[in-house]
């Protein structure tokens, strides 16, 4: 049975969970949320030199944690409210460098159960509208 519970959280307590939440190497990625529901997450960070490689590409270090990121933060959309989870696998496919000035990263709850949740993302660079790479992931609930 899927545990959705009917909650709504919006952009503001998303955005404010992850400001108050992640670690500051996360946050130092600039990730702003710009959509939240029960249906997905979607967040937004900019390409900088900080977490680009050579040849401007993004890291895949730096896609991987955007895509844990909004995996997260929509398992706490889909349930209704904010709350921690516990990363118990995380799987990335990267499928062509990510390049240009944003990297959307677009995620959902595929299924939530009792004990866990499963997730999925998919990595767009922004203006191109490539996508750069997909993730799944399964997370531990709080009890």
């Amino acid at each position: 049975m899927d545990r959705h519970h009917g909650a709504m959280v919006d952009v503001d307590q998303v955005q404010r969970f992850l400001d108050e939440n992640f670690a500051p190497w996360v946050c130092a990625l600039g990730p702003q949320v710009t959509d939240a529901g029960p249906d997905g997450v979607s967040l937004d960070i900019p390409i900088t030199p900080q977490i680009a490689r050579v040849g401007g590409i993004v890291s895949g270090q730096a896609l991987a944690t955007l895509a844990d990121t909004a995996m997260v933060l929509a398992v706490g959309a889909h349930l209704g409210r904010m709350l921690p989870v516990a990363t118990v696998t995380l799987d990335t496919q990267f499928l062509r460098p990510g390049a240009g000035d944003t990297i959307r990263a677009r995620a959902a709850v595929t299924r939530a159960g009792r004990t866990l949740a499963f997730a999925q993302c998919r990595l767009t660079a922004l203006p191109s509208r490539k996508d750069v790479a997909l993730a799944t992931a399964t997370f531990a609930l709080p009890a």
